[in-house]
């Protein structure tokens, strides 16, 4: 009887029915009856047999996998197809390409700023995905980008269709994305895209596993019962078990299955588009696609299927693409893996490799490899019959790898190394103490062999102590030992145009900029004034990119402002993502910050301290006169709508600064600034009243409008303005908090409505009044604001302070000193220096005249409170007392009241008796002034 035909791959059959029926018996001796379990049993051989029975090949990967790599490298070399198709987005194809112009890992990133048909609290919008050395898709890239008649599709959905499909709590970015280290952060808050995200989605299951496994999460259950046992395995037994892993995992999740299913629709149906055009033969090709993606339930799986499935149009959002650095400890953050886990991964990978005497597909040029012949690929085998050896699988005990004391050996010797490098006191008998501890835990957890997280729970519990000495713990030493956070570089040729215009023009400098190092630059401006460009440049990337990326040590920039000597310390390597970003944007640096300011001003929440600081922006980084304009023109529309003064304090400081630049000038105020003074004081002068009794606005706001109205008055008079119509809007300011009254108070003092004297009564009387002795700090700090809008208040408030400090008694002033001290701080700091000054001109500078210092308001006040004498007798007493019209009419126009004081005794008898001996001079003046004696 001669033996049957090997099947072909591809062809449908019962191969895995007596795994079927065994698995349901056991479900049912397990049970007791027919049920679940049974069914989700059944289940799973039936997903393998659907996938392994599919014509096109389906080649199961789980992302950054050792063994999904191993087994591709091992399947191309058999195989060598003419199309691989590759679940990754479609869009990205172009970006391949650029991958030998790169240092692994990197990441594939889709950016968009400018979104359409989208949450505008999405933007701005961006997805990754990362490439490692040791993924099976690198893998495929490689041996299709390199090997000459092979065609590379990707067949995933768009990056607009990832919005598209995803729910709005998934695509939004949330606030943990910022909160990560440097490395971890290089993919900032993408999306992040995995090939096979093979990971349990029901938490009772996770758990059950890690328990029962004796691991402490999820990555070092992967590596102990996954990753371990099928590096070695034959093609078709990893096949099979990475379909039953994704089958199980799918069966056993909790919640929605419709984006993932929509997937895979898309992806079959770009399949079957591309076989059909370019009359393919499946059996040529090869599709790459996660785990759980393998056994499909949806009618469009097979390249037999009919079923149409009709893809939405993408969206009007433009979008961008690029490469961006990525990391090992990126990856980890971004999927949640364990820290280390992809560092782990891919030594594992290189022992595999050596192991298995492969050798991994690189591209051509690849930057951070060393060149090596190619080795000629050999001639594809023929198919064989698929047989069920998932069933040998899983009845027979994973084989225990045999203990390599030599590799744990030198592991032990070198952490110990390293650690006394990084201040713990290690020796060797540390060394040994963690060579056993392996050896035990590995028993412990039922491995042979000891793992690399063996190796980290040994070190750790062996050479840890109570705190760690340096900036790294033991944990962190040991991934550095075992391959260490592994960090790309995207190449000069794989920038966009912005970034390559960027290290160009800096290249002057004579540094790496694309080092992740520290560099310091120093410039002599007046030495080499042909460094004033990179300087210029320097200013403006510090504008845009993270202030990590460039700090200046010496130097500044402000409105005519410029430095003959600046030193910094660059870091673009490190933030070259950022830089990337930025390429989106426009062609060079000075396109990109003009729209990002005609952006920031023309937004719906923008305000007119917004756009005061774009002008003042334009000016220093751009010195486009013609920008500041147009911006400052929309400063007074801004201003004018306004209906809260939240910003007045900046408002202040900016326009001040913009108005003393402009006054050096040789063109003078533009018409803008002019119209921005005329429309701040009337818009000013109307919020006051509303400000001063409104409980949300804070004193420092009032004091900033106050410091508008009064400091440029003169320019807003000069400019048609009305004076009165400030009066006007103190007068019906009826403010209730503390602080409030007092800049009231100082207000009316400024326009004389209240007199100095007036002032010091008020708040004499307040340091006699217990009722309102707790609330004194708070009028103290209103003064202290009122200084900017009434500087003439300085000593004022010196003088208040003395009082305070030398009359209450300490059981008063103790317990509000604090709060004293605590309302100066966070309502008027940038102002006590200044009043700090006033009191050093007041108190004396040396000891020794304190003694004899009497207070400038003491003296005042004394003079203020002499009794009222007769006034002496003279000529001119006389003459005045003859005549009273002139005074009395004086007095009216000045607002003095008072009676006519009776004359007294002459106050220089010496001249009284010299003109009663000479009356002649006296007589002829009398007559003179028609007077009769």
């Amino acid at each position: 009887m001669s033996a049957a035909p090997a099947r072909p791959r591809g062809t449908g059959s019962n191969t895995f029915a007596a795994l079927r029926d065994q698995l349901a018996a056991a479900a049912v001796a397990f049970a007791g009856a027919p049920g679940a379990a049974g069914d989700i049993l059944a289940g799973i051989v039936d997903d393998v047999d659907r996938a392994l029975s599919e014509r096109l090949e389906i080649f199961p990967v789980c992302h950054h996998s050792p063994a999904s790599g191993l087994a591709m490298v091992r399947r191309l070399r058999e195989k060598q197809p003419s199309v691989i198709y590759l679940e990754l987005c479609e869009d990205m194809r172009p970006l391949l390409d650029e991958l030998r112009n790169c240092r692994l890992p990197v990441a594939l990133q889709a950016f968009a700023t400018r979104i359409e048909g989208f949450p505008a609290k999405w933007a701005p919008l961006s997805v990754v995905a990362p490439i490692t050395e040791s993924s099976a898709e690198y893998q495929a890239i490689a041996y299709a980008l390199d090997t000459p008649g092979v065609e590379l599709v990707l067949v995933d959905r768009s990056t607009d269709h990832v919005f598209q499909w995803a729910p709005e709590t998934k695509a939004a970015p949330t606030p943990e994305d910022a909160e990560q280290s440097e490395d971890d952060g290089l993919h900032g808050g993408a999306v992040g895209l995995e090939i096979g995200d093979l990971r349990p989605r029901f938490a009772e299951l996770e758990q059950h596993l890690l328990h029962h496994g004796k691991v402490r999460h999820w990555s070092e259950w992967w590596d102990q019962y996954v990753e371990q046992p099928l590096a070695d395995a034959d093609y078709d037994t990893y096949r099979q078990v990475m379909v039953m892993i994704g089958s199980l995992f799918r069966r056993l999740r909790r919640g929605s299955t419709v984006e993932d299913e929509d997937r895979e629709r898309y992806m079959w149906t770009r399949m079957r588009e591309h076989l059909a055009q370019g009359d393919i033969d499946p059996a040529k090709a090869l599709y790459v696609c996660g785990a759980a993606h393998a056994a499909s339930p949806v009618d469009e799986f097979g390249v037999d299927s009919d079923v149409a499935f009709e893809i939405s149009p993408r969206s009007a959002t433009t979008w961008h693409y690029g490469l961006i650095p990525s990391s090992h400890s990126a990856i980890e953050a971004q999927f949640g893996l364990v820290g280390g886990a992809v560092s782990i991964a891919a030594a594992t990978w290189a022992k595999g490799v050596r192991r298995g005497t492969l050798q991994s597909f690189q591209l051509a040029g690849q930057r951070g490899t060393k060149k090596r012949a190619k080795k000629p690929l050999p001639p594809a085998r023929p198919e064989g019959e698929v047989n069920d050896r998932l069933s040998g699988f899983l009845s027979r005990p994973p084989v225990l790898d045999p203990l390599d004391e030599a590799e744990l050996l030198e592991w032990s010797v070198d952490i110990v190394r390293l650690a006394r490098r990084n201040g713990y006191l290690a020796s060797t008998a540390d060394a040994i103490a963690i060579f056993e501890t392996s050896i035990l835990l590995a028993g412990l957890r039922n491995r042979a062999r000891p793992t690399p997280y063996d190796f980290q729970d040994a070190a750790v519990t062996c050479i840890e102590k109570d705190r760690v000495p340096g900036r790294r713990d033991v944990r962190r030493l040991c991934e550095i030992l075992l391959g260490g956070d592994r960090i790309g570089q995207v190449g000069y040729e794989a920038l966009p145009p912005l970034a390559r215009d960027v290290l160009d023009r800096l290249e002057p400098l004579g540094l790496d900029l694309s080092g992740r190092t520290l560099q310091r630059a120093l410039l002599d401006l007046k030495a080499d004034p042909d460094l004033r460009p990179c300087s210029d440049l320097l200013w403006l990337l510090r504008r845009l990119l993270p202030h990590d990326a460039l700090r200046p040590i010496m130097g500044s920039r402000g409105l005519g402002e410029t430095s003959i000597q600046e030193s910094w310390d660059i870091a673009l390597g490190r933030h070259q993502r950022s830089l990337v970003e930025l390429g989106y944007e426009g062609v060079s640096v000075e396109q990109v910050l003009e729209q990002r300011l005609r952006t920031a001003v023309a937004a719906a929440d923008a305000t007119a301290a917004v756009a005061l600081a774009a002008v003042e922006d334009a000016l220093v980084h751009l010195g486009s006169v013609r920008l500041a304009d147009e911006l400052g023109t929309r400063a007074v529309e801004l201003l004018a709508t306004e209906r809260t003064v939240d910003d007045a304090p900046v408002v202040l400081r900016r326009i001040r600064v913009l108005l003393n630049y402009f006054r050096s000038t040789e063109a003078g105020l533009p018409t803008w600034c002019e119209r921005f003074v005329t429309a701040g004081y009337a818009h000013y002068c109307t919020l006051l009243p509303t400000a001063f009794a409104a409980e949300e606005t804070e004193p420092p706001q009032v004091a900033a409008m106050l410091g508008f109205l009064f400091g440029m008055e003169n320019l807003a008079l000069s400019l048609g303005c009305d004076h009165t119509q400030l009066e006007l809007a103190v007068l019906q300011s009826h403010p209730e908090a503390p602080a409030k009254v007092a800049l009231l108070w100082a207000a009316r003092f400024q326009l004389g409505l209240l007199t100095m004297s007036e002032l010091r009564e008020r708040c004499d009387g307040m340091l006699v009044n217990p009722l309102v002795l707790p609330t004194v700090p708070q009028y103290v700090s209103g003064f202290v604001q009122a200084i900017d809008p009434a500087p003439a208040l300085k000593p004022f408030v010196v003088e208040l302070l003395s009082k305070a400090f030398g009359t209450l008694p300490d059981a008063v002033l103790l317990p509000w000193l604090p709060k004293l001290i605590t309302t100066l701080k966070d309502q008027a700091g940038e102002l006590i220096p200044g009043l700090v000054r006033e009191a050093g001109r007041t108190f004396p500078g040396a000891l020794p005249a304190v003694d004899a210092f009497v207070a400038p308001w003491s003296r005042e006040s004394a003079t203020a409170t002499s009794p009222v004498v007769a006034a002496p007798s003279g000529p001119v007493d006389g003459l005045v007392a003859a005549h009273p019209a002139t005074c009395d009419a004086l007095a009216a126009l000045l607002g003095i009241e008072g009676d006519w004081q009776t004359a007294g005794p002459s106050a220089n008898p010496e001249l009284t008796a010299l003109l009663e001996r000479f009356p002649g001079t006296a007589t002829a003046l009398a007559a003179q002034l028609g007077t009769r004696s």
